[in-house]
């Protein structure tokens, strides 16, 4: 298999695992009151989070930047639990979201990065360069991302066009679930 698809191929699966689910949690958040409507303003939110994370996961791979895994693994939740709060104190006022959402989230996607890095520097140690592994990967990233920023989104519509949820209480309910999974999931990775 060629380099570049191998790298591709692990930069999907990175996303669309259910061992991502500080990723996919992440991306619920983001889809989250997203519509077919305001796509080009989610996708441009999905693609700062990718640059983000390419920057810190290209930088840490070529061991530029070294930071504690466990630091990492507590400060990933952390970014999911402030988005949904961010959601749910910001959700109903557009204009407060969109003014600082693109910047935040590219933050946060410079934290996430980090969170692969050790793996992808085992994955890529060697000789090779590491330009066509890295753009494999974060190539990857964003089409597992955007695969699965989709199927929120058209669950959600249906959903919704049907009548079986209201836009509101949804938003509500999965910010929650979403907040109380990553205060769980930083429960266990902080390290006393």
């Amino acid at each position: 298999m060629h380099l570049f698809q191998l790298y591709l191929q692990l930069g999907f699966e990175h996303i669309v695992s259910i061992s991502a689910i500080d990723h996919l949690l992440f991306l619920l958040l983001l889809a989250n009151g997203s519509s077919f409507s305001n796509l080009k303003s989610l996708l441009l939110l999905i693609t700062g989070f990718t640059i983000g994370h390419s920057i810190t996961l290209g930088l840490a791979v070529i061991d530029f930047i070294k930071v504690d895994v466990g630091i990492i693994e507590f400060l990933i939740p952390l970014t999911i639990a402030l988005t949904a709060i961010f959601n749910l104190i910001l959700g109903s006022n557009k204009a407060a979201v969109s003014k600082w959402k693109v910047a935040l989230v590219t933050c946060f996607g410079l934290i996430h990065g980090l969170g692969f890095s050790n793996y992808l520097r085992m994955l890529m140690s060697g000789p090779n360069s590491i330009f066509v592994p890295l753009l494999g990967f974060n190539v990857g990233v964003e089409l597992g991302q955007l695969l699965v920023v989709l199927i929120i989104i058209t669950v959600l519509f249906v959903l919704e066009k049907f009548g079986w949820i209201k836009s509101q209480q949804t938003s509500l309910l999965l910010n929650g679930i979403a907040l109380g999974a990553a205060i769980i999931i930083m429960k266990d990775t902080f390290l006393w």
